[in-house]
This record gives C-alpha cells, sequence and structure tokens, in this order.
C-alpha cells in the first residue's frame, strides 16, 4: 500500500509537471527525468524489481501505437531518404561508438554487454523533440522527419538488443545467421500486422460502446505486441506496420462519438506510461546507487558521462555530415540539419529496454545507470536548450499543413454541398442546412485566397438530420479521398477530421431521436 500511495503523489507530481513544462515551453519529460533523479535520491522509497519480460509491452507498444497511428505514409515517401538515414545508419554508428566506449572504459564488460548499452541508448524519442517543435512552427518536413525516425530506430535498436541479449545469455549469434533471421523478421512482421490489422477492421467498427471499444483498442493493442514476440517477429515493426493501416481505415468505420473519447484516452494513457517509466528507472536506481561506494560510483558516472558524449556527438556530426555531402539531393538546409542533430533525445524506449534487462546480465547496474543518464542528460541539456536554439536559428515559419487543411475544408465543403443539391428535400430546416454550407465554403474559399490562419470555429447547422447526415458523409469520403491521393498529409486530415467529427456530435445531439 505504502508503494501505490509514493505511486499515486508522483503521477499527480508529474501531471503538475508537465503542466509547468508547457508553460515554459519545455518537454515534459525533461522535468520528469529531473523527477526521477529525486525519487532515487528520496530516503524512504522501497526498490521494485519489475518483471523483465513485460517492460517492453507495457511502455513500449502502446506509445509507439499512438505515434504510428498519425504518421503520414505520403510525407515518409518523400523524406525517405533522410528518415533511413537516422533511423538505420545512425542508430548503428550510435551502438558501435557506444560499445567501443564502454568497452574502452570497462575492460571486463563483455562485447554483448556493451552492444547492447549501445542498442539500449541508440533510438531517441521524438516525441520530447517535436514537443517543442510544433510549438514554433518549423518547416514540415522537419517534423516528418523526426517523427518518421522515432517510428523506425526502434526496430532496428531493439533487434539489436535482443540478439546482443541473446548472445550474452545463451553465447555467441553465429554471424550467417543474422541476415536470414532479419529478413525473415521484416517479413514476417509486415504479414502479421496487415493480418492483424484486417481482423481489427472487421471487429472493431460492429462495436458501439465507448467504453467497449476502448478497452479492445488497449487489449488489440498489446495481442498485437505478444503475438509477435510469440512468433519471434519484431514487435516494433509489427507495431508500427498495424499502427499505419489501421489509420487508413478506421476515420471511414469508426463514428465520432467513440473516436473522440477514445483519442482522450490515449493521450492519457501515453502520458501516464511517460510518467510511471520514470518512476520505475527511479525506484530501480536507488538501491543501485545506495549499494556502490563513491569510488565505483564516480567510475559509473565517468561511463555514463562518457556515453552521453558518444551519443549526442555521432548524430550530431552524422546530420551535419550528411548535410555536406548529400545537401543537393536531400534539401536540408544547414539550420535544419543543425536541429536534427540536436534533436537527439532519448526517452521511453530507452527506459523500457534497460528496465527489460533480465536480473544477472552482466554489468546490469551500470547498463541501466548509464541508459538513465543518458536520458536525463539529452533531455535536459538538449530539451531545454533546443527552443533557444531554433530561434537562434531563425528557420522561418511553415504553413505548409496549414494550406493543405484549408484546401481540404474547400474540397469537403464543395462534397457537401453537391451532395445536399442532390438531396429531395425542400423542408425548410434543409433550406436552411444547404445556405449555411454555401455561406461555409465562400468563407473557407475566401481563406484560402487570402491565406488566413483562422479555424473554421463553432457552426450550429440546423435541422433535416437526414440531409445533415448526407452532407457530413460526402464530406468524410472526400477528405479520405484527398488523403488517399496524397494531396494532403495525414497532419491535415486529422485536423479537418476533428472539424467534422465535433460537427457531426453537433448534429447527433440536435437530432437525438434519429
Amino acid at each position: 500500500m505504502h508503494l501505490f500511495e509514493i505511486v499515486i503523489a508522483l503521477l499527480l507530481v508529474g501531471a503538475a509537471l508537465a503542466a509547468a513544462a508547457r508553460h515554459i515551453g519545455a518537454p515534459y519529460p525533461a522535468l520528469l527525468a529531473l523527477a526521477g533523479v529525486g525519487l532515487a535520491l528520496m530516503p524512504g522509497v522501497p526498490a521494485v524489481t519489475p518483471d523483465p519480460e513485460l517492460m517492453l509491452a507495457l511502455f513500449v507498444a502502446p506509445v509507439l501505437l499512438d505515434a504510428a497511428f498519425d504518421a503520414s505514409p505520403r510525407d515518409l515517401r518523400e523524406n525517405w531518404r533522410a528518415v533511413a538515414s537516422l533511423a538505420l545508419v545512425t542508430v548503428v554508428l550510435t551502438v558501435v561508438a557506444v560499445a567501443v566506449t564502454a568497452r574502452w572504459l570497462v575492460p571486463e564488460m563483455p562485447w554483448a554487454a556493451a552492444i547492447a548499452l549501445g542498442a539500449i541508448v541508440a533510438p531517441p524519442d521524438a516525441a520530447a523533440a517535436t514537443a517543442v517543435l510544433r510549438q514554433l512552427r518549423p518547416p514540415h518536413r522537419l517534423l516528418v522527419i523526426l517523427e518518421g525516425e522515432s517510428l523506425f530506430n526502434d526496430a532496428s535498436a531493439l533487434l539489436i538488443y535482443r540478439l546482443a541479449v541473446t548472445a550474452a545469455v545463451a553465447g555467441a549469434v553465429p554471424g550467417w545467421e543474422i541476415a536470414p533471421t532479419l529478413l525473415v523478421v521484416t517479413i514476417g512482421s509486415i504479414v502479421l500486422a496487415l493480418v492483424l490489422a484486417r481482423v481489427t477492421a472487421l471487429i472493431v467498427p460492429r462495436i458501439e460502446d465507448v467504453a467497449t471499444s476502448v478497452i479492445v483498442q488497449f487489449v488489440g493493442t498489446f495481442g498485437v505486441w505478444i503475438a509477435a514476440e510469440r512468433l519471434h517477429l519484431s514487435g516494433i515493426l509489427t507495431m508500427v506496420v498495424y499502427a499505419m493501416t489501421v489509420a487508413r481505415r478506421a476515420p471511414d468505420t469508426i463514428p465520432a462519438r467513440i473516436r473522440i473519447p477514445s483519442y482522450a484516452v490515449w493521450e492519457v494513457a501515453v502520458f501516464l506510461l511517460n510518467a510511471l517509466a520514470f518512476i520505475l528507472v527511479g525506484l530501480q536506481l536507488k538501491p543501485i546507487v545506495q549499494s556502490l561506494d563513491r569510488a565505483t560510483l564516480l567510475a559509473y558516472g565517468e561511463v555514463a558521462l562518457a556515453v552521453c558524449a558518444a551519443v549526442i556527438l555521432v548524430r550530431l556530426l552524422w546530420a551535419l555530415g550528411a548535410y555536406l555531402v548529400r545537401s543537393n539531393r536531400t534539401g536540408i538546409a544547414l539550420g535544419q540539419a543543425i536541429v536534427v542533430g540536436w534533436s537527439g533525445m532519448r526517452g521511453t524506449v530507452t527506459l523500457a529496454a534497460a528496465l527489460a534487462l533480465p536480473a544477472g546480465f552482466p554489468q546490469r547496474d551500470l547498463i541501466l545507470f548509464g541508459a538513465f543518464s543518458v536520458v536525463l542528460v539529452t533531455l535536459v541539456l538538449q530539451g531545454l536548450t533546443l527552443r533557444p536554439l531554433m530561434a537562434r536559428l531563425d528557420l522561418g515559419h511553415d504553413d505548409a499543413v496549414d494550406r493543405e487543411v484549408r484546401l481540404a475544408r474547400v474540397e469537403t465543403l464543395r462534397a457537401a454541398a453537391a451532395a445536399l443539391e442532390r438531396v429531395g428535400d425542400d423542408s425548410e430546416g434543409s433550406d436552411l442546412l444547404r445556405r449555411r454550407y454555401r455561406e461555409r465554403l465562400e468563407h473557407a474559399e475566401a481563406r484560402m485566397a487570402g491565406g488566413s490562419h483562422d479555424d473554421m470555429g463553432d457552426d450550429p447547422l440546423g435541422s433535416a438530420a437526414a440531409v445533415h447526415r448526407a452532407a457530413l458523409e460526402a464530406e468524410r469520403r472526400r477528405l479520405s479521398a484527398l488523403r488517399a491521393d496524397g494531396t494532403i498529409g495525414d497532419d491535415a486530415f486529422h485536423r479537418v477530421e476533428e472539424e467534422l467529427d465535433r460537427a457531426e456530435l453537433g448534429a447527433e445531439a440536435m437530432h437525438p431521436e434519429d
């Protein structure tokens, strides 16, 4: 009970820190990391040893699905070179640099353990960077690259992590087995994701109760991860493909009255999982710190600082090197390359992978200490300086998504107006509805021509429920078509989808009997 009370109190503190982070324009994981340090030093806090097999499924699966659900395949295809460079090459270079650094400072550390440490700290968490960047309206491509990287660097890093852990626990992994294993895991993960997405598409739309739908979504998320793990596939890759596939079908099959509350629940759940991860790491670090004498603690600190330096320098040098060598092909400006190189904050995946190390793993305490140090240093150092760095570089504002939103509004309103004209209802309510849609279309066209960023605002449309539903369905069909043919990306799609969801809920409230 004492531990439960501590966790509840710390979650409340986490909520307060998140509010403070929004106020000062900093990523909230940075303040959570500082709270984790305080927890490790707090007297009277009990030690906790979580189940290692639970950590990745509990913390990574929902967070990754939430990020992949909003990813834009169109934008990823357009920026695949930059995304692949960061998600694959930078991860491998980071693993090598960290492993060599760890072995140099701790010669008795097995190579498998050193590689595991490198894989744990290799994948950045884009959520912390984009939380800051979105407030500053940077070039949209910059956000696409960082968010796309975060979807796939986890898969590459955790695959190396799995191989290293297996080698450390069960013996060496033959080199000739790695390539076929990668191929089988990749193809198998994609196929499994597509099959499970099809099953989800058959089940979820049939659920009409909000609570049941949300529960099924969470159970399905963990079910996808567990199925991939049981089949010895990549849970990360399976989850990314599954989420992106489901995201293409969900808007056409799930009504707004279920989608809106489920999005809110997911947002809260992701925040709680991030906060809980830092709490658990703090509880794990406490007995480690207490058991170390001064000399050993200083040695751990030296290794942690060297690993932090390797992690930061590898990413920054690779980003700048890629700019110098391939700027003519990637089109990334120097300022953008600097921001990409400095946006290497580590987060939940690193913490979960460190906690997932089995008991008795070689140098486990040092690896856990080093992993949390990397998370702490990158979140605090880079997270708190990213905003002034952006202001210093003055990359300019980007209204690419706003332009697509304005275009989507005009096109969906045109589709709704055309649908209303085809409906043979001449009642007063239907005429009023037609006039209001025409007025909204005129305003939307004027805003698109004038480049205004104003939202459409609430528009209490009139009666005629059947006519209103026909108009909203026409808008949704047109919006989905715009995304499907690549006219707009997923960011613009979700913004206009939210507007249509509010209109749909308003229509249902006005016509509850229908």
